[in-house]
């Protein structure tokens, strides 16, 4: 009897802690992907060059994905509807278009095959089972926890933030399971070429203007379908 009482209180202690580690889905906002290059890293950080690689909005599941041109992050040169591992190319001139008939006529691309944007990728990080922990960091008034990958053709440096809350896109969601976080940062330095690259997710709670006036009118277009 006694032991039988041991194994419920300890089943109902392992029960206790996976509610509440359970994740939480954000619902609706956006995220940014940017990329500072510093090229003759050793000599200084002066020879510097910014990119906005990707504009994400999201509302559930559904993704808008604005590319912006390289010279002038204010124009896009991309925009793609994403659903599940689907991808269809939207151009940029219309914001009234209707998805679900872009879904119904557009040849679908598997996000992986995707070449402008955020990369998507089913793929570990590199030399993933050889990192070492390192001891937590503050950035921007926020705690990370960090691990790093050191190669002879490279050095790397992971920022995971603690939180329950996951978003609709991730780096490498495998190593956001591990740690419990989101990957928010990633600082990489090339030995031979002598480049320093920081790649940053940046999440926020606004759609952009174009992806908002997407979301908005489908929205109005599947409460007027069903009246």
């Amino acid at each position: 009897m006694k032991n039988n009482l041991t194994i419920l209180f300890l089943l109902v202690i392992q029960l206790f802690l996976l509610s509440c580690h359970k994740e939480v889905q954000s619902e609706k906002g956006g995220i940014d992907l940017v990329s500072n290059v510093y090229f003759e890293a050793s000599k200084g950080l002066d020879n510097m060059q910014s990119f906005h690689i990707s504009k994400i909005n999201y509302s559930g599941k559904e993704l808008i994905e604005l590319v912006p041109e390289t010279t002038v992050p204010e124009i896009n040169q991309e925009a793609y509807y994403i659903k599940d591992s689907l991808c269809y190319s939207l151009g940029t001139e219309n914001s009234n278009r209707i998805l679900s008939e872009v879904v119904k006529n557009q040849k679908s691309l598997l996000v992986w095959n995707k070449k402008k944007g955020a990369i998507f990728s089913k793929e570990m990080i590199p030399n993933y089972r050889n990192r070492r922990n390192l001891s937590d960091t503050i950035l921007f008034k926020k705690k990370y926890k960090r691990f790093e990958i050191n190669s002879p053709w490279n050095y790397t440096r992971f920022y995971i933030y603690p939180t329950d809350t996951i978003l609709p896109y991730s780096i490498y969601r495998h190593a956001e399971k591990d740690y419990g976080g989101r990957l928010e940062r990633i600082d990489s330095y090339n030995k031979k070429t002598d480049i320093f690259v920081s790649l940053q997710l940046l999440p926020r709670k606004n759609w952009d203007g174009m992806a908002k006036d997407i979301f908005e009118f489908n929205h109005f277009i599947k409460n007027r379908k069903s009246e």
